[in-house]
């Protein structure tokens, strides 16, 4: 049989392979697809961002956006209502293309479950920040492989909410800049450099040059996160749910310590972990 033939058995698996790949870019998982043209019949699926472009939704999310000067805008599709509560009365006299659009437009381009508020915002990404940038910073947030944008953008608010610098997580098998984590985010992707690199254990190595204590959160840390902090720069670890930090990472942390939590359940959502352990980092930094 030639190399070229496919049975049905390679198609079932390419498009289950397709329909995994999808589900991760609308979660954000993976950068958005290049765009391109389609021949034939449209396509129903909610369209995707190509490129170098983010779409943004919610009308805090966009106001963020809107009033970040880091934030290059290319365009607007809002509702009339819409856009009084982002409080722009002149679409023309903005310095970017704006069209009114009805509720129903934008559910076609980001699906209907998208809580949009009858906004979305085109833009590009955010510009990219260094490690270096946070050598005079006290204190940041680092995500060892958190995948869920819905968590990424919760700990964002969290961090911006306690005056944490900077969000460091990887490249791989975390969120990319999206509409769903900056919803979740609920502004807090404009006000916070999310930092994403490629090794992470080469990242916590540099932030040990920088002065940096790391500590990473364990659920079998030796002693609890309160009584760990001794420098006055710190950088909190948290892994993802489940699995947890990854070995390659505890053994590189300065050191390891656990939230004591005396009640019948001793696990907590990561989002609510980062939370607890900067407001701890925070009451250190004040002393």
């Amino acid at each position: 049989m030639s190399k070229d033939t496919k049975t049905p058995k390679d198609t079932h698996y390419a498009n289950l392979r397709r329909a995994v790949r999808d589900q991760k870019r609308e979660r954000g998982e993976l950068p958005p697809a290049p765009a391109f043209k389609r021949k034939g019949p449209v396509d129903k699926k909610p369209a995707l961002p190509g490129g170098d472009v983010v779409w943004l939704y919610g009308i805090h999310t966009v106001r963020a956006a809107l009033d970040n000067p880091a934030r290059k805008i290319l365009s607007l599709k809002a509702t009339k209502n819409a856009l009084a509560k982002l409080e722009i009365a002149d679409a023309e006299a903005q310095p970017f293309p704006v069209e009114i659009v009805s509720p129903q437009d934008i559910d076609k381009l980001l699906g209907e479950d998208a809580i949009h508020q009858g906004v979305l915002l085109e833009t590009r990404p955010l510009p990219v920040r260094k490690l270096d940038s946070l050598k005079d910073k006290p204190l940041i947030l680092v995500l060892d492989q958190v995948t869920d944008p819905h968590n990424v953008g919760a700990i964002l608010r969290s961090a911006v909410a306690f005056d944490a610098a900077a969000v460091v997580t990887t490249e791989r098998h975390s969120p990319a800049e999206s509409g769903v984590m900056a919803k979740s985010a609920s502004g807090a992707l404009e006000l916070i450099p999310y930092i994403q690199i490629t090794n992470l254990a080469d990242a916590l190595e540099e932030l040990h040059r920088l002065g940096f204590e790391t500590i990473g959160l364990d659920s079998e840390g030796p002693q609890p996160l309160e009584q760990t902090f001794s420098k006055d720069k710190v950088a909190l670890v948290l892994g993802a749910e489940g699995k947890g930090l990854r070995q390659k990472t505890r053994s590189t942390c300065t050191s390891l310590a656990r939230l004591d939590m005396p009640g019948a359940i001793k696990s907590l959502n990561v989002s609510n972990a980062a939370a607890i352990s900067l407001y701890a980092a925070r009451t250190h930094l004040l002393k």
